[in-house]
This record gives C-alpha cells, sequence and structure tokens, in this order.
C-alpha cells in the first residue's frame, strides 16, 4: 500500500526564473516529480519515501545540481535546504508528551489501548536529504520555531543520539531517454529522470496508526528543491504563497 504525490512547481517567479535558466515557462511546469511512500514491515517497520525527478530538456538538465551519491557523505548535514534537496515534512498528535522506541509497541498493545493519551500539538518533523548521501531530521514545537539555525534536530528515544534514514538500493539511479520526433536534435526532446530514496524507522500504534519518535503521522507533505545553477525552484504538492513549505495548511493527509 501506498500514498503518491504529484509536486508541481511554484509560479510566483516562474517568468523571471525560465528567463534566467535561458528555457520557456512550459519548460518548467513540465519538470515532473513524483513523490511515493509506502509503509513496509521488513526487515523492520520503516515509512520509506521514493522521490522521482524527471527533467523535460538538456538545457535544464546541463545545469541542474544533483550531486553524486558517496557512501562517505552519509552523515547528519545542516542547511541543505540551500542547494537540492529532497524534503518531507510529517505532523500529528503527540504521544503522552513522550517518546517511543521499539521496546514501546509491547506497551502500547496492553488490554485497553484506547487509554493511551494523545496530545493534539502544532508540533512537526521536517527531513531534509541530499542526492549525494547527506541528510538531516528537525523537530518544531510550532510553525518555524524554535526559530533558531539551524533547526533543532530529531533525536533518538535516549535523548543524545540524533535520527537518521536508511538509503535505499536505487541511490544511483540515472536514467537518460532520447525521444526522436521530427526535430532530431536530442537536446531538444531528451528527457532525463533522477531518483532517489530512503527510509524513516516508524513505531506501530493500535488503531491502524504509526508514528515516528512521539509524533502520530497525521499529515505529510513531500516537497523538492531543485537547484539549477543560481536558481533554486521549489516543488509541492500545493503551494502557499509564497511558497512556504513549513504551512501545514497545505499540507495532505496522510492515507496509509
Amino acid at each position: 500500500m501506498n500514498q503518491s504525490f504529484n509536486l508541481c512547481i511554484a509560479t510566483e517567479t516562474i517568468a523571471k526564473d525560465a528567463q534566467q535558466l535561458g528555457v520557456s515557462i512550459e519548460d518548467l511546469e513540465n519538470i515532473s516529480i513524483e513523490v511515493s511512500a509506502e509503509i513496509i514491515q521488513q526487515p523492520a517497520l520503516q515509512l520509506v519515501l521514493t522521490y522521482q525527478v524527471t527533467l523535460p530538456s538538456q538545457i535544464l538538465t546541463n545545469q541542474l545540481n544533483w550531486p553524486t551519491w558517496q557512501q562517505t557523505q552519509v552523515n547528519f548535514t545542516d542547511y541543505l535546504w540551500e542547494e537540492t534537496c529532497l524534503e518531507c515534512f510529517i505532523a500529528g498528535s503527540e504521544i503522552n508528551g513522550c517518546r517511543l522506541d521499539n521496546e514501546d509497541i509491547v506497551a502500547i498493545h496492553h488490554p485497553e489501548p484506547h487509554q493511551i493519551l494523545f496530545q493534539q500539538a502544532t508540533a512537526y518533523i521536517e527531513i531534509n536529504a541530499s542526492p549525494d548521501g547527506r541528510y538531516a531530521l528537525y523537530e518544531f514545537k510550532s510553525y518555524r520555531h524554535p526559530a533558531t539555525l539551524p533547526p533543532t534536530p530529531l533525536y533518538k528515544a535516549d535523548g543524545h543520539t540524533r535520527d537518521s534514514i536508511e538509503w535505499t538500493d536505487n541511490i544511483n539511479t540515472q536514467d537518460v531517454m532520447q525521444k526522436s520526433l521530427f526535430d532530431k536534435s536530442p537536446a531538444a526532446y531528451s528527457i532525463h529522470r533522477y531518483e532517489r530514496g530512503f527510509n524513516v524507522p516508524l513505531v506501530e500504534l493500535p488503531n491502524q496508526k504509526y508514528a515516528i519518535a512521539n509524533t502520530i503521522i497525521e499529515q505529510i507533505h513531500p516537497c523538492v528543491i531543485l537547484q539549477l545553477g543560481k536558481t533554486a525552484l521549489y516543488f509541492a504538492s500545493q503551494h502557499a504563497s509564497p511558497p512556504d513549505f513549513h504551512n501545514r495548511d497545505y499540507w495532505p493527509k496522510f492515507e496509509l
């Protein structure tokens, strides 16, 4: 079972962006980004996020900053949003105001699971991932709060170890297809596809709910920043105006 998201480009500055990149507005609108969210049970309970980026022209591909995967780069790194960044925001109720780990699963499945306390909260989690393997997970108590930069890291149940992601096997996927139409120019009809995927550990709760740390997943908002030269393009399923990935009014409901 999976949930799919088709991301669209923010259009406030699209005319200026197209001019800077030497392409048409239509070219930018034809950039396709699809994100798939899936829950897997084996080898461990995880949320799998897969990002597929398709660029419609060689001109855009030549300017895209899509760093090469390197195992040595896999570490917690701040400020990834300043370059090409695969992101996901997750929000929902808190559980007893405390964190959960896998040892809590047994305790949760007690005879009266309906008595577990859920607290409505404005807290949320932000996940950042670079195509080269760097990543970061942050937690916010409310909209962009704390306002410190870099944001507060998301920690594991021990309260000391920063939480992490696990990259999937498709880390080197990059396919290029040529469309040979009336115009034989490959620059005009080449389609370039890029893919990355990673997993986030989950805890299973009663009533078919899932949590990351102490946050029940009720809203999920995959989004992407593509850096082409000095131009940043912003993609999400819906956009605030101006674009603001942190605005929960535009976050889809989690349906898994």
